[in-house]
């Protein structure tokens, strides 16, 4: 399983459309469930944070190998989904990927996401900012 949490900056006088993207998300929860299957998404949280007048979105996720990218879905909340993020998130900033150094999840839960071994979800750390960025 993969274990992230990853930072994103919204685009400056995007905070509005952000607002209505995530009252989008959370009032078609019945749809965004639905889509998370391909993506073999196990748990999927989004947090935001407003840090010296600057407006954050970070994805926390435990995810299978093997998912299915949101780029590629059939369903018509992804697209939506998608469109959002390219109006909102700002891409020359990048995706900021902070390394997940212990996992603890108690083996009932462990055994509900048929997750072996979480324990080794956990990876090296890298003494450097991990940044990815889309390209065109």
């Amino acid at each position: 399983m993969k274990v992230e949490l990853s930072r994103f900056r919204v685009k400056p006088g995007k905070s509005a459309r952000v607002d209505e993207w995530l009252g989008m998300l959370n009032s078609r929860m019945n749809d965004v469930v639905q889509t998370l299957d391909r993506e073999q998404m196990k748990l999927e949280v989004i947090f935001r944070e407003i840090i010296d007048g600057t407006e954050y979105l970070y994805w926390f996720s435990v995810q299978g190998e093997q998912g299915e990218r949101c780029e590629t879905s059939p369903f018509e909340v992804d697209a939506k989904h998608m469109e959002f993020w390219d109006e909102c998130i700002d891409d020359d900033y990048g995706r900021r990927d902070a390394q997940p150094q212990v996992v603890m999840v108690p083996e009932i839960v462990a055994k509900a996401m048929a997750w072996e071994q979480p324990e080794k979800s956990r990876v090296g750390f890298e003494r450097r900012e991990i940044i990815y960025r889309r390209h065109p």
